[in-house]
This record gives C-alpha cells, structure tokens and sequence, in this order.
C-alpha cells in the first residue's frame, strides 16, 4: 500500500516541488534520472539541487541509485505529492479525510471543498506492472512505459469517459483530474457485491445496472471491465464507476466487451438469486444493447 503523504504536504516547501516536478520531467527519457541533469530539470541551482533532494528522499518522495552514475526517480507518494499540490492550487481541494477504499489499481480518499468528493489515485502498474503492460490498450504498443505512465493514462482515459458519460449515465461527477490522480463526486450507498437485497429486488436492480450499460454504449462507451465490484447501490438507484479500461464503440473489441460486461452481471444475479431470476441469453442482452433496443430482463427472457 502507498503511504498517505497528505499529512506531510505543510512540511514541503516551492522548491520542493520544482525538484520532484524536475525528476517528473527527466523520467520521460529514463526510468532513472541522472543527478547532473537535475538543475536544468528542475531549473535549480546545483547547491539547491542537493539539498531538496535530501529533503525529498529522506520523506520517501524519491528513490535513489548508484550504480553506473546516482540517480534517482519520483516513488508513487511523490506522484502523489505532486498531484496534490496541483488540485490545492487550483483551489480543487482544501483537505484529505480518511481512505474510502483501498485496492490493486486505485487508492480512494474522501477529500475536502466545497463539499466532500472523492480523490481517486491510479495504482496501475504499482504491483502489477508487466501484467498491466500486457492487458491495458494504452500501454500495448509501447516497449519502454514507465508505471507513471500507465497510471497517468489509465486517470486520463477514466475522466474522458466520466466527461463524456455524465449525466446521461448514472456515473461519478468529474470534477478535476491531474496525473494520476482524479477529484470526483463522493459516491453514496453501498457496492452491489455487499448490497443486501431482497429476492424480488434482484431482477430489478438488474435491469437498472443493464440499462446503464445501455446508456453508456449510446453514448459511445463500454465500460469493459464490468462486475458486481464496480456499482454502486443506494436508495435513489445505481451508479457504475471504474472506467479506466473502457472502449468506445467503434473500438474492435468493443462487441467481446460488450458481451462479457452483460455475462458479468447476469452471472452475478444468477449465482446470488437463483431462484429471482429469468432464463437469460447473455448475447441476446449484448445484442439488444447495439441495437438500441434493451427495455428490460422481463421482456428479453
């Protein structure tokens, strides 16, 4: 797990951050960032230089390394640093509160404003890294990617969706997004997976969560990585969340991602309420959902 550095923010000074942005910089060309290059990077003077690297290494905001030269690179609460700095001075963010969830690819952080959102940090590519390589369409054709990379493009792909998305699908408001960070709307209720539904409910949560799906294809989206793990409940309805793998529609995928999103859900209810739930063809949904023309599990089973 990353450590929270929100508490240690107060205690960074300007050029703190000149130099994490500057070793931020010199990681687009190498994964280690060679120290004589760091005053232009960071556009300090050498003696600056050496003393906020100090600074920021002893906090754990950069590693270090020696082998053929010193170098150094940002680690994930660096990013984070950095990240915060930029939503406070934007007037973004005014706090962080306590952790929301903690997963493989994301860290979630009730934070402080005008009204309470949702900080969200991508974690892809922190612990998984050749894997997330492998399976992520941003990261596929390229041979050198950094997990700042990946992590950053995984936030910006997952705010384009919400940008897009919102409010016509039942998704989080975006409120901002920088790196690999994103500020959104503070969901209420409860995941799918630990909702406590009644056997009649089942069906009918269903079809909300399917016409979602419906909506979002409309709109130009799947979301390609549906499960019970990535909906929320409350009294008012549902919400999807977790767009970073989504595709558009015209993506060549996008029908085998359509299709396994519907299996995911309905293999979900069907394990859960077995006695609530109709005879359904996964692919018949998937289909009706293309063609514009799902209404609901009753008439489609």
């Amino acid at each position: 797990m990353v450590r929270n550095v929100a508490s240690e923010m107060a205690d960074l000074d300007t050029e703190d951050f000149y130099l994490l942005s500057g070793v931020e910089q010199g990681m687009r060309f190498s994964e280690w960032v060679n120290r004589g290059k760091l005053p232009d990077f960071a556009d300090l003077t050498p003696e600056n230089v050496d003393y906020h690297l100090d600074r920021c290494a002893d906090r754990g905001l950069l590693e270090r390394r020696t082998i053929q030269y010193e170098g150094y690179k940002l680690t994930f609460e660096g990013y984070d640093a950095l990240a915060l700095h930029t939503f406070a001075e934007r007037g973004t963010i005014e706090g962080m509160g306590a952790p929301l969830g903690v997963g493989k690819e994301s860290d979630v952080y009730e934070v402080a404003s005008y009204t309470p959102f949702a900080l969200k940090f991508h974690r892809e590519g922190y612990t998984n890294f050749r894997e997330v390589m492998k399976e992520r369409e941003y990261t596929a054709d390229r041979e050198h990617v950094s997990w700042m990379y990946t992590a950053r493009k995984a936030a910006e792909r997952e705010y384009d969706a919400l940008e897009t998305l919102y409010p016509e699908v039942s998704v989080p408001r975006p409120v901002d997004q920088n790196r690999h960070a994103i500020i959104m709307e503070k969901l209420a209720g409860v995941e799918l997976s630990a909702a406590a539904l009644d056997a009649e409910q089942a069906a009918g949560v269903c079809d909300l969560v399917l016409q979602e799906v419906a909506t979002a294809y409309e709109a130009g989206y799947v979301h390609a990585d549906m499960s019970e793990y990535n909906v929320f409940v409350a009294d008012d309805g549902v919400t999807v969340f977790d767009w970073p793998q989504a595709v558009p529609t015209d993506h060549a995928n996008a029908t085998e991602f359509l299709e396994r999103d519907v299996e995911n859900l309905l293999g979900y209810f069907t394990r859960k309420y077995p006695s609530a739930m109709p005879s359904i063809d996964a692919e018949r949904i998937a289909d009706d959902i293309i063609e514009g023309t799902f209404e609901s599990l009753e008439k489609d089973s």
